[in-house]
């Protein structure tokens, strides 16, 4: 089902003005934190993570006996539609997690409050705190309307024992390597494979492709039928047809992973790590992470969740003083023990605790060569085109050219309607 766009959420405004009753942050009638009184402020969080929330605002609340945090976990399907409602009405949450890929949109509608002229109040809140690539996220025309929460990238993993077999005593380092590493590992034969490429996520060919020198989108035109572009999905492409990377395996990655390594490599993300250990302890000894190989560089994509304060809230000062203890480095770090989340905050990865394990300090490594997609509003629909693109590609065998000027055709019909 297609999300509504905030054009329509916006027409019908007056409609919905009544139908967040109970939920929006304007309907609490507390005083304005003075005396025993106390604000509350109301929190949207998205997601399963969401739910580790109230532990953290238990602190917060600690340190802050004038503020009460009201969580409320949203699941992710059902997060958007939501905020468009809020969005439409003005009453909405007090401060609320934003998918690093929507803030254009809800910026664009002037629903997410500019934090930068209240840095040098909050100076937690200051981008030199925070990696280049996670502020980009935040970033919508003048404003800054967002700080980053945690961070998610994209890096290899890979079982050191079979790719010693292979002939590699470390990672494939650069396109030519992993190519080859991954052509000699499907050499075992059988049902194994070199490597596994999720054409399910829709940052996979732009990644490549900027690895490959392409700017995706200048001055303001779609570059997807460039040579730098088609010459990363020739190479994605190859890795199908050549047989080093399966169309349909129909299994799960853990234990493709596992065992006789019939998929040794894939490229994941930070969660993988935990469920590596979890599910598959023998394995210990035999796998590692690295950063991705490059072709002119090794760019990642980068995601994650920033904070935002709602553009209509009544406590604002209070929205300001959690998000500045969210960004806190040991506030991060505390949230990183309640949900596995990677810390936003650079000084939080001087922690003994993202160093002493190598494969978790290769996120950190990552880090530095990792951008987020264009941040604007169009950009979703450009990710879902791109994989049915794909698909015609590397399963129906379509010409490669062909189909990027189809779909940078379509691109450029985004961008300019």
């Amino acid at each position: 089902m297609l999300k509504k766009s905030l054009a329509t959420a916006l027409a019908g405004s007056m409609l919905l003005a009544g139908v967040l009753t109970g939920c929006g942050a304007n309907t609490n009638d507390t005083a304005e934190g003075t005396g025993d009184e106390k604000v509350t402020l109301n929190v949207w969080g998205m997601g399963e993570e969401a739910k580790s929330l109230p532990k953290i605002a238990k602190q917060f609340e600690s340190e802050n006996p004038n503020i009460k945090i009201n969580v409320q976990a949203l699941p992710w399907d059902t997060a958007h539609d939501k905020l468009l409602t809020a969005v439409a009405s003005k009453k909405g949450p007090d401060v609320l997690q934003m998918g690093t890929t929507w803030i254009p949109e809800f910026a664009s509608a002037n629903a997410l409050m500019d934090l930068k002229p209240y840095v040098e109040q909050y100076p937690e809140l200051a981008e030199e705190n925070f990696y280049p690539g996670s502020i980009a996220t935040t970033k919508y025309e003048d404003k800054t309307v967002g700080v980053p929460w945690y961070i998610d990238t994209r890096f290899l993993y890979y079982r050191t024992d079979l790719l010693q077999e292979a002939g590699y005593d470390d990672a494939p380092q650069t396109w030519d390597e992993l190519k080859d590493a991954a052509a000699k590992l499907r050499a075992r034969g059988g049902n194994k494979y070199g490597i596994s490429l999720d054409v399910n996520e829709q940052s996979l060919l732009f990644m490549f492709a900027r690895q490959n020198g392409s700017k995706l989108i200048e001055d303001g035109k779609p570059q997807f039928n460039q040579p730098e572009f088609v010459e990363a999905v020739n190479y994605l492409n190859s890795f199908f047809q050549e047989g080093s990377a399966p169309i349909d395996l129909g299994m799960d990655i853990i234990p493709a992973f596992k065992g006789e390594g019939i998929l040794p490599m894939f490229i994941s993300g930070p969660w993988m790590i935990k469920l590596i250990n979890d599910q598959a302890p023998e394995l210990k000894g035999k796998w590692a992470t690295a950063v991705l190989p490059k072709k002119e560089n090794n760019l990642s994509s980068l995601g994650g969740s920033n904070l935002s304060v709602f553009q209509h809230t009544k406590h604002k000062d209070e929205a300001l003083k959690f998000l500045a203890y969210m960004s806190k480095p040991e506030t991060q770090l505390k949230w990183m023990e309640l949900t596995t989340s990677m810390p936003a905050t650079k000084k939080a990865w001087e922690d003994e605790a993202l160093n002493a394990d190598p494969n978790v300090k290769v996120i950190g490594e990552q880090m530095k060569n990792a951008e987020p997609m264009p941040v604007i509003k169009e950009w979703e629909e450009i990710a879902q085109n791109v994989l049915t693109t794909f698909e015609k590609i590397y399963r129906g065998k379509e010409d490669v050219q062909k189909e990027l000027d189809s779909f940078n055709a379509k691109s450029e019909d985004i961008l300019t309607n």
